[in-house]
């Protein structure tokens, strides 16, 4: 999401495209080694179409529909979304999906035994702003149940996307929660080698975002390039 000069990331600190562990990435890794374009991005791909605030609306409340609120534990996320330098990214669109409280996505594919909330629809977008900062309110999503091996349960989780200036300029990675204890044992969180990096993937209880009787607040950052970038799971599918 910059024209500057990429530094590398650490070993170790993104996923690989193939996880045994994670074994539906067996399935769909390439299967040969990767054809760089010698080009590189041309400038429609860093620069078109344009997302912004004024085009695609805010939706910064996943709490509740116009029908009523959701069921479960309100949170309020922040956080900000830097370089590798640390400076600001302003006017980054940040889609966001997750399950609802009881850990079931409202989508016809998700089709377990937990019940949907009518007043929880589990996506929202909101933007970074001119210090690259931002801010959304939802539910704590629940763990689910999954079919990588026998008992499998995903984490409380939420998924992000995000987008730069330009199409071809998309990152996409998940946020977790502090003190998950299925965080050891899940294979997806646990693709990314490097503990150090992994723990960029929690998000830190935070009492100023916090708002008294009302959500728990958690900070979450975004580090987009170099060696302290987000792990982000880009090129893989997600669950």
């Amino acid at each position: 999401m910059s024209d500057a000069p990429f530094r590398p990331y650490a070993p170790g600190s993104q996923p690989p495209l193939d996880a045994p562990a994670y074994r539906s990435t067996g399935l769909r890794h390439p299967a040969q080694a990767l054809v760089p374009l010698p080009t590189g991005h041309t400038l429609t791909e860093r620069r078109a179409p344009q997302f912004s605030a004024q085009r695609y609306l805010e939706a910064t409340d996943l709490s509740r529909t116009a029908s009523g609120a959701a069921q479960g534990e309100r949170i309020v996320v922040a956080g900000q979304v830097t370089d590798e330098d640390g400076r600001p990214v302003p006017g980054v669109m940040i889609e966001i999906w997750q399950a609802n409280a009881a850990g079931r996505y409202n989508h016809p594919g998700d089709q377990h035994a937990a019940p949907l909330d009518p007043h929880f629809h589990g996506a929202g977008r909101v933007f970074s702003d001119a210090e690259g900062r931002y801010r959304f309110t939802s539910i704590k999503p629940g763990a689910y149940p999954w079919r990588n091996h026998h008992n499998a349960w995903r984490p409380n989780h939420i998924h992000y996307s995000l987008f730069g200036p330009g199409f071809a300029q998309r990152l996409v990675t998940q946020m977790y929660f502090p003190g998950d204890p299925l965080l050891a044992l899940d294979p997806i969180f646990n693709t990314v080698p490097d503990a150090a990096a992994r723990q960029r993937l929690v998000s830190a209880f935070n009492l100023d975002i916090t708002q008294p009787e009302w959500a728990l607040g958690y900070r979450f950052d975004f580090v987009l390039r170099g060696r302290s970038e987000t792990p982000f799971e880009t090129l893989l599918e997600q669950d």
